[in-house]
């Protein structure tokens, strides 16, 4: 914690208290036994256990401590001095001796994890809290779901998730519902169908979100009228890797452990050893609401065809030979599954496994991959169906919560990832750990730089409280020739994680957020805001770019369970998300919304239809085939009744009811948006 009020004075006299850095406790406290004068090099201190210690003085004064009678306050704010020791002793205190979780820091609630239930959720404490003033009860969550946005960070396994459920639940009791007595019981049941399909186990949290969401939920009339949920940075590598002591999602989990039911039969599942995280029966599929039988029946067949996809193996060719081999033989079996239940050809999915089509003017060649060439490939395929099944349920869940009347007003929760640090960090770490920068900016945004303007705007006396503004590390991430920016130029050339490595040393060596280490030779260190995290380079220019080999799409664009994703479609609210590094969302609009966003290693434009009877202000749809230059774009679009949208040069479009990049000729308006006056030239 990086701020503090109240200086060390000049002179402190004897029998005054501080704060000393200790390697168990982390800090202890100290009184001093002689008085201090500005330039003494040593401050004599006495231990609680009354032995003496020369403390040496070397950059700083060690903190000094707030009166007892402060210790434990309910607002942090209270205390005399604000600074790191001060706060975690004042939470220590309130949460052994009162068995307080929750205390307010002005606008901010800290909440302590305390793992285990606390009887504080019911319905009488929901009501008792409903309509009181911050300050007139104990700190609570339910005091602060009364503002417009709720954002809940933290590190991983700190209760972020159970914080958001918990808001929901004072929602949807406070709110009530005027139109559909049960929406209150969808908005609440949508959380384990999203866990079950975005979480799994990490080494710090049997129950970890793998994904961010952000739930709004709408209000008429001080009546809860439905939800949306939007999702960002599904960690989609988990489906083929997991480090030692973590597990895939949890859905696959529970797949395995319903094998024997009869629903389930045929479909080449196993029983599962363990028994599934994420839900209180081994024999239950979490499914959204309103989805029938038969639709439910492909979502379970494309998710184990996923399982026995990761069984098919690839061995090495003879030496010599330049020809890549079929899988083992063991691995046919799981080879045949796959295909059967997807409804494609095993010779189609064979070949494109382990070739890969060049085309050159006029010719075009099959060229053999090596053996790990394949395995990405066939990795690639996998996290692609999971993305789509996840995209196609989180569009399911909204459909399931869509409001009927519309609503005046809405309220957000944002439930991320937290800061992430482990052993080995790659990727989607530092997606991650660049998402809490983010959150941290606006943290520092609003509780020192906002609120410290209004101090000088109405010429209140305030001693400036020095904080750590993370700018720089966000421009070292974001900025001109950052981090990102080396990386998508690297994307674009093509030399892989070793040449992007040593460009980022070529560049950013002297930032004082960036350094070098010693061992791995390709790896980087950033200096976040909450600590040093080393990232391992290899891996990041194809995770960046997320490619799967066209072949393979088009071998799931034939499937016999394509309608499943297609059908799905048909019901998203709001935009389709830009596929960006972020996942950043489209805006919902009453027209059609034009959005650019970053998108790896090349501009991607958000279409949205919304979902209205008409849509008078559009009137013509082109799609070009040929070039058409991006910097004039808008402008053309301005004020016309023609969108022009380049598929072939700038970007793949994404609409609402199509899972997989539109191809022109696979245009597909549904009947129930009624755009029967949109023209194809």
């Amino acid at each position: 914690m990086a701020f503090c009020r109240g200086p060390f004075p000049s002179v402190s006299p004897q029998g005054a208290r501080v704060w000393i850095p200790d390697s168990v406790e982390v800090w202890r406290v100290a009184e001093i036994t002689r008085s201090y004068k500005e330039g003494d090099a040593i401050l004599h201190l006495r231990l609680e256990d009354g032995s003496a210690l020369a403390y040496p003085i070397e950059f700083q004064l060690p903190p000094l401590c707030n009166p007892d009678c402060l210790s434990g306050a309910d607002d942090l704010v209270a205390l005399s001095y604000l600074h790191e020791p001060a706060v975690l002793h004042s939470l220590r205190r309130r949460f052994l001796e009162a068995n307080a979780i929750y205390t307010y820091c002005g606008i901010i609630l800290v909440a302590i994890n305390p793992y285990k239930p606390l009887p504080i959720y019911e319905e009488e404490v929901i009501y008792a809290y409903s309509g009181r003033e911050m300050g007139d009860m104990d700190p609570h969550i339910f005091h602060h779901v009364g503002n417009q946005s709720l954002v809940i960070s933290g590190e991983s396994g700190a209760g972020k998730t159970a914080s958001a459920k918990y808001a929901m639940r004072y929602f949807t009791a406070v709110g009530g519902c005027r139109c559909d007595s049960s929406m209150e019981e969808k908005v609440l049941a949508s959380s384990p169908i999203m866990e079950a399909f975005g979480n799994a186990k990490t080494t710090r949290n049997d129950n970890s979100s793998r994904f961010g969401k952000y739930i709004e939920i709408g209000f008429s009339q001080a009546h809860v009228t439905g939800a949306t949920i939007k999702t960002y940075l599904l960690e989609k590598s988990r489906v083929t890797f997991q480090a030692k002591a973590e597990r895939n999602y949890h859905i696959f989990y529970q797949l395995c452990a319903s094998a024997t039911l009869p629903e389930l039969q045929g479909l080449g599942l196993r029983e599962c050893p363990r028994k599934p995280h994420g839900t209180s029966s081994p024999h239950v599929c979490a499914v959204p609401a309103g989805v029938p039988e038969a639709e439910q029946l492909e979502l379970f067949s494309i998710l184990v065809a996923i399982l026995h996809l990761g069984l098919c193996w690839l061995q090495e060719p003879p030496l010599g030979n330049s020809v890549v081999s079929v899988p083992l033989q063991a691995a046919d079996e799981a080879l045949g599954l796959f295909c059967t239940l997807l409804g494609i050809e095993a010779s189609q999915v064979m070949r494109w496994l382990c070739h890969r089509k060049l085309v050159t003017a006029g010719e075009t060649y099959l060229k053999p991959l090596s053996r790990q060439q394949a395995l990405d490939s066939r990795d690639a395929l996998a996290k692609h169906m999971y993305g789509q099944v996840f995209r196609w349920m989180v569009t399911r869940v909204n459909h399931a919560l869509r409001s009927l009347e519309g609503h005046h007003t809405s309220i957000g929760i944002l439930d991320i990832y937290g800061f992430e640090m482990f052993d080995h960090n790659s990727f989607e770490q530092f997606c991650i750990n660049y998402a809490n920068e983010k959150l941290q900016q606006l943290f520092n945004l609003h509780v020192f730089k906002l609120e410290q303007e209004e101090y000088v705007t109405e010429e209140i006396p305030w001693v400036f409280v020095d904080f750590c503004d993370n700018q720089p590390c966000i421009e070292l991430i974001e900025g001109r020739l950052g981090i990102l920016d080396l990386l998508n130029e690297e994307c674009k050339v093509g030399k892989g994680d070793s040449s992007w490595a040593q460009k980022l040393y070529q560049t950013h060596l002297n930032s004082s957020h960036f350094q070098k280490p010693k061992r791995p030779r390709d790896a980087f260190v950033v200096c976040h805001f909450a600590g040093k995290v080393e990232y391992q380079c290899s891996g990041f220019v194809e995770k960046n770019r997320d490619a799967v080999p066209k072949e393979l799409v088009g071998l799931l664009r034939a499937s016999k369970v394509r309608a499943t994703l297609r059908v799905g479609a048909r019901c998203l609210l709001g935009t389709h998300p830009v596929p960006g590094l972020l996942g950043l969302p489209g805006c919902i609009g009453d027209v059609v919304a034009l959005e650019w966003g970053p998108c790896h290693t090349h501009k991607c434009l958000d279409v949205s239809f919304p979902l209205h009877s008409h849509c008078p202000l559009l009137q013509v749809v082109k799609i070009l085939r040929a070039y058409t230059p991006a910097a004039g774009l808008e402008e053309r679009v301005r004020g016309s009744s023609q969108l022009l949208v380049d598929t072939s040069h700038l970007f793949p479009v994404h609409l609402p009811f199509s899972a997989s990049p539109l191809h022109l000729d696979e245009l597909c308006i549904p009947d129930g948006l009624d755009l029967a006056f949109l023209v194809r030239l």
